[in-house]
Parts: structure tokens; sequence; C-alpha cells
């Protein structure tokens, strides 16, 4: 319950700074506007974010003939989670990844990169479709995408504030200077800790619904090892990376705080100390 208390939070604080940014725009007018536009950005990522993301990465639907072991897969996970089950894509891509899409459990997809495909086992491959489809049960995937485009958003508006946002000119300079700087980091900080704190809880779930906690962890322990190795032009779209089981574009040491994602290793450590898995 703190995961969802905090997550709407979160994204709270992530539509007031765009209503600020608004104000600085445009006043009053400029602050209802901007409440107006966030409210269309999430209506329309609501309804066509799946589209475009499985477009995105050229996703290609499979079926019983031509993926017969990932369907299975997905069917009994789906059956033991008592949820629809999903459509399932395969990506054409040689680094290991996996994602879910979809406003809502009946609109849900599950896609899985062919370097997934080949790098795990079978009870990893487990793990990880359990884990996502945590995602979809807990209606994750469109609290993370309506955050996104209010992130992205709050960004432009601040470029557009840095320029139009004062009539005086040294007030403009230096108050859209800095918000130029800060209104973006604030926007991205709120969009990680929403990504952040579902994937906890989508990693706790993920492993009730597969049964066991080892087959995620070691899913996780093999990504972390190819993460960081692949070209950079081969891996997730850094605008999507969140919506991804692991961001390839993590960074180390410091560079951690502007991570979409928990370290691997802290997630591996909660999925090992898991003593009981409850009830799915």
């Amino acid at each position: 319950m703190t995961n969802y208390l905090r997550t709407t939070v979160l994204l709270a604080g992530l539509i007031a700074l765009f209503m600020f940014i608004g104000q600085l725009l445009g006043g009053a007018q400029g602050m209802l506007i901007a409440l107006v536009f966030s409210a269309v950005l999430s209506f329309v990522s609501f309804w066509l974010s799946d589209k475009i993301v499985l477009r995105m990465y050229k996703a290609r639907e499979v079926d019983e003939s031509s993926a017969p072991e990932l369907i299975a897969t997905v069917r009994q996970l789906s059956r033991r989670a008592r949820m629809p089950v999903p459509r399932v894509y395969i990506v054409p891509n040689d680094v290991p990844n996996a994602f879910a899409t979809g406003r809502s459990p009946s609109k849900a997809a599950v896609a899985v990169t062919e370097g997934l495909m080949r790098l795990l086992s079978r009870e990893e491959l487990e793990g990880v479709i359990a884990h996502e489809l945590a995602h979809i049960r807990n209606r994750d995937m469109l609290i993370s995408t309506i955050a996104a485009v209010l992130a992205g958003a709050v960004m432009f508006l601040a470029r557009m504030a840095f320029w139009f946002g004062s009539s005086d000119e040294n007030d403009n300079l230096i108050g859209g200077l800095l918000m130029m700087i800060l209104a973006p980091i604030a926007a991205m900080l709120i969009q990680m800790a929403v990504s952040r704190s579902r994937e906890y809880g989508a990693d706790a779930t993920g492993a009730a619904i597969a049964g066991s906690p080892f087959g995620l962890a070691g899913a996780l322990r093999k990504l972390g090892q190819v993460s960081g190795k692949a070209p950079r032009e081969a891996t997730a779209n850094p605008a999507t990376a969140h919506m991804m089981i692991v961001n390839h574009f993590s960074g180390r040491g410091m560079l951690r705080i502007f991570s979409t994602h928990p370290p691997l290793e802290e997630r591996i450590k909660r999925l090992q100390s898991i003593r009981s898995l409850g009830n799915v």
C-alpha cells in the first residue's frame, strides 16, 4: 500500500511542477492551460502507448505455431496469477530484455527480445515473464507511461520558460536559466522514483506468481552481466528504458541517482531474502 501512495504523491508532484511552469509562462491562465495539456497527454498515452512502443521496437506478435514454449509459459503463469492472458511479442534484438505494456490487464502485451530467449533458462524466463505479468496486474505500465509523457512535457515547457518566462530581461535570464536546469532534473527524479518503487513491487509479486524468487534472481544476475557490454545503438531507447526489466543506460556510482531502476544487486538481495511468497 505504501508504494501505491508513494506513486500517487510522485505523480501529483510531477503535475504540480508542470502547472508551476505553466504559471511562469502565462500566469493563472498558463497554469490552467498546463493542467489541461497534462490531462490531454495522459489521455493520449492511456489509449496509444502500447501500439507506439511495440511499433518502435518492431515487435512481432507470436502464437502457438511460431513460439509454442513461450506461449505456454505465458498462459501457465497468467492462470496462476488469475489474470487474462496478454498478447505475446518477440522483439528482433540481440540485447536481452523484456517489457510489458497496455492500459489494463485485458489490453496488455508482454514482449521479450530474441537475446533474452537465448540467454535464459526456462526457470529464469518464467521469472522474467512473471515479473512482467506483475507489472500488468498492478497497472504499473500505465502509471510509468503517463509519468514519462508528463516528464517529457515538463522538460519542453522548461525550455519555453527560459525564452518566454518574464517580461523583465534580467528576471527572465536568471529565473529562466534556473528553471531550464532544475525543472528537467526534478521531472526525471520524479519519473525515476515512480519506476523504482514499482520495480521492487513487481519483483516480489512476480516471485509469488512464478512460485519461486530464484528464477527471477538468476535472470537479473545474467542480465546484469550483459548490461553495459552491448553496443549503445542496440539497447533500448532511453525514452522507454524505464519500461524494461533492466535499464542498460543505468549509470554507476553517483550516476545511479538518475537510474530508472533500483540497483540490480539490491533487487537480487531482496529476492533471495524472501521467506514467504504469500498469495498471488
